[in-house]
Parts: structure tokens; sequence; C-alpha cells
């Protein structure tokens, strides 16, 4: 499968796309504002630096993209073997993934809950992943360890 852009478009598209401050990050972090909460942003010193983090809950809290991060990689997968430059995305998204899981391992061992959305779920459900922050928010009291 072709790229249906050109190199140019494409390297200006692939510079575009951003670490921090994402849309999803944006959309998902005013809605924590607006009701009342209060974090930090690409916190540094946690690892995998997590998009928002609620250190008063200890609550790291993710948001990954479809692409990047390989949701559905079964789907995804075979889609990328047939394109252009396929060894390495292949390697580059199951690296992602990898990371994310040691990512998790990590902080869970540091004693955080982690919470990872993906962006199609922000954009299209903002309220609903605002309650399961608060849900856990609301068991992490409940039963603090």
């Amino acid at each position: 499968m072709a790229d249906v852009l050109t190199p140019m478009q494409r390297r200006k598209n692939m510079q575009n796309i951003r670490a921090n401050n994402t849309r999803i990050e944006v959309i998902l972090r005013k809605a924590l504002w607006q009701r009342g909460y209060r974090y930090r942003k690409n916190y540094k010193n946690l690892p995998g630096k997590p998009d928002i983090v609620l250190t008063k809950y200890k609550i790291a809290i993710f948001c990954d993209g479809e692409f990047f991060h390989g949701k559905d990689w079964e789907v995804l997968k075979p889609r990328l073997e047939k394109g252009s430059n396929s060894d390495f995305w292949i390697s580059k998204i199951s690296r992602n993934r990898e990371r994310d899981d040691e990512v998790n391992k990590k902080l869970l061992f540091l004693g955080w809950t982690v919470i990872r959305f993906w962006g199609d779920e922000i954009k299209k459900n903002t309220n609903v992943c605002v309650r399961v922050i608060e849900e856990t928010i609301f068991d992490l009291e409940i039963d603090p360890e």
C-alpha cells in the first residue's frame, strides 16, 4: 500500500505530532479542572512521565494515541505489514507497547494507580473518562492501604 502523501507532506505531518499538550490531554485536563481536580502535567518525577498526575491520590493518567500505542494491535499489525517502511513501524509500535507495560509495572510497584485512556475515548466520552477517574478516587478514599 503506497503512501498517499508525498515525502515532504509526510515529513511535515510527522513533525507536527506532539508529545505534550496534545488535544486529547487538553480535553481531559479541562474537564478535570472544571470538576475541581488539581493535577500536575507531564510529571517528570515518575516513570513514563504521565500526562496527568493527581499527586494527592497517587493516580497517574496516560492519554494514548491509538496509532502510536498500538490499539487493536492484532488488526493494526497486519495492515502495517502491507504498508511502506513496515519493519520500522512494527518495531516502533511494539516497543511503545512494551514500554507502556513496563511503565505500568514500575508505577504500580511504587504504589501508584495507573489509568490509561485511548484518544477516541477521551474525545467521544470525556465525561465517562472523568467518571472513571472519580470512581478510582472514591475507591482509594474508601480503602486506603
